[in-house]
């Protein structure tokens, strides 16, 4: 069977735009000669639509704009991801379906069985689960039809004791499949491709015995990330074709012996030829992911909510340099507009370190200078500071003196400004609230400070795009004369393993210190972390790129007394 993957990427809420998306993609497939095409999960209106699904008239267009779909279907079916109504009355209001479109109907639906509910997912606040798995016969075949989670039972992936009874891939090897298809929405993080092609869609295909298709989103919407990489296994599981990763592509497969002669409705077209070859990007090295990953997410957040400039304060240090770079490769350079601020404390190599990355990138650079705005309110604050010591207060009005400059170059050019914090700062609360932290989209704050420098040396690793003092000199916040972060801070690659126990794995303290990290290191660094809970709650939303990132998949409360 010629089998049409369209990896597309799709904007939550956007009906007629997915829509035109999904026929324009469907035509360009059957032109190819697919004799089935396969759409992502929830492809018809956006993955994840989340509270949009409670507006009264949100579900009854989805079905509207799936049934426009399928009456643009011919004699090649189409398999796609939309939201469908539960009429029982009973359980969820709603199901998480695969409609089958063929010759201008909806001939069959296929539901999702297992609803995640953990991290980002929230499917069971909508989602009434299917009993099991549904298989459509076709042209002589039997194809079954999997949603996403169906397919994540590998006894080795931790959220498989979540569910119990006979798992989706169970049933379906009852019935003798001679395909099974996935659609998926499934957001990406650092190296999640290597257990999600090893553990889950080539398993699946070994349990069953036939080829599988995994079909998953790419883009950006809010927080996540989706990375595309969909792809077909053999029998084996065997990978026979890759598509690309955080890009959207289009492409026939050969799965399995021919088709029937009796279905022959393509022999005589004209086809493009089969190509089996996983695309160069379907397997790169982890700097690449992250980079082209981020950058699909800043330009999808960017789009999807009508911004077409990018706003960055410059400080001359690593981050905001990353930042930068991301910038101009999502936006385009001629987009992009970087502002230095000094203070009457800033270092001259500060200063040029970001005038020389704003030329290495081709970006408008223009300088703000700080000093004369920050005398003016020290001095409207003077009466009534009278008597007390100066201390981080008045080094947080620098900070925020500059949040209130950038947020008015952001109204004034309709421009995204981008916060610089990364997840190592955001963790401890090393940002000013209402200063450094003002902005619409936090673009690195799930990558840690070590990633940080790993990813700019890969950003470097042709030429010196980020200006080699910027890597080289210690990170400091120039907030007061010679300052640098390990001042308050223990080293960042001691900094960033005990994050990842504490804040990503949920060791205890005490767990971190039978490590061998010492005890009043690790005490310092809970405390922080516990205390600047409220500061991210008030953070801009940012890109996730770990298993765990600050925002939506973390809840802890702001007013807490539980000590580890």
């Amino acid at each position: 069977m010629r089998l049409g993957l369209a990896q597309f990427n799709p904007t939550v809420g956007d009906l007629a735009g997915n829509r035109r998306k999904i026929l324009d993609a469907y035509a360009a497939l059957v032109a190819q000669g697919a004799e089935l095409v396969v759409f992502p999960e929830l492809a018809v209106c956006g993955y994840p639509p989340r509270d949009l699904l409670f507006k009264r008239r949100f579900v009854p267009d989805v079905a509207e704009s799936l049934a426009q779909i399928a009456a643009a279907t011919g004699a090649v079916p189409a398999v796609i991801g939309t939201v469908e109504l539960n009429p029982t009355g009973r359980g969820r209001p709603f199901y998480n379906s695969a409609a089958f479109c063929y010759r201008g109907a909806v001939v069959a639906v296929g539901r999702k069985c297992l609803l995640p509910t953990y991290d980002v997912f929230d499917e069971d606040r909508y989602f009434e689960p299917a009993t099991s798995p549904t298989v459509v016969e076709h042209a002589g075949r039997r194809i079954g039809l999997t949603i996403c989670e169906d397919i994540w039972t590998h006894p080795m992936i931790s959220t498989r004791r979540l569910y119990s009874g006979r798992m989706p891939i169970e049933q379906l090897a009852d019935q003798k499949c001679d395909l099974m298809v996935n659609l998926s929405a499934s957001p990406w993080h650092s190296a999640k491709e290597n257990v999600r092609q090893n553990l889950v869609v080539a398993e699946a295909a070994r349990s069953l015995g036939c080829p599988v298709a995994y079909v998953n989103a790419v883009g950006g919407n809010d927080e996540l990330i989706f990375d595309g990489r969909s792809h077909v296994v053999d029998a084996q599981g065997h990978v026979t074709a890759g598509l690309a990763a955080f890009a959207e592509e289009l492409r026939v497969v050969e799965v399995g012996p021919a088709s029937p002669k009796s279905s022959g409705a393509f022999s005589t077209a004209p086809f493009a030829p089969v190509s089996p070859a996983l695309h160069p990007s379907f397997e790169q090295s982890e700097m690449s992911d992250i980079y082209h990953a981020l950058v699909l997410g800043l330009r999808d957040y960017a789009q999807k909510s009508g911004f077409k400039r990018a706003l960055i304060a410059l400080s001359g240090g690593i981050d905001s340099a990353v930042v930068a770079v991301l910038a101009a490769e999502a936006f385009g350079p001629e987009n992009v507009i970087g502002v230095s601020l000094p203070s009457s404390i800033s270092s001259q190599h500060s200063r040029d370190d970001a005038r020389l990355l704003a030329e290495n990138l081709g970006i408008r650079f223009e300088t703000i200078a700080i000093a004369d705005a920050v005398a003016a309110t020290e001095t409207a604050l003077g009466p009534i500071f009278a008597g007390r010591p100066r201390d981080v207060t008045e080094e947080n009005i620098q900070a925020r003196v500059r949040g209130v400059l950038m947020m008015a170059l952001s109204n004034k050019f309709g421009a995204l400004l981008l916060t610089t914090g990364n997840k190592s700062e955001m963790a401890v609360g090393y940002c000013t609230l209402y200063g450094d932290m003002c902005g619409g989209l936090a673009v690195i704050s799930d990558v840690f400070k070590m990633q940080i420098y790993a990813l700019s040396r890969w950003i470097n690793r042709d030429r010196a795009i980020i200006p080699v003092n910027t890597i080289e000199k210690p990170p400091s916040a120039e907030l007061r004369p010679g300052q640098v972060d390990q001042d308050s801070l223990p080293p960042y690659d001691v900094l960033d393993a005990l994050l990842k126990g504490y804040v990503e794995e949920g060791l205890s303290r005490r767990d971190l210190i039978a490590q061998g990290f010492a005890e009043a290191v690790v005490a310092d660094v809970i405390r922080k972390v516990d205390l600047n809970e409220y500061k991210r709650k008030q953070a801009a939303p940012g890109l996730k790129i770990t298993p765990l990132a600050f925002g939506v998949g973390r809840r802890i409360p702001i007013v807490q007394k539980y000590v580890s």
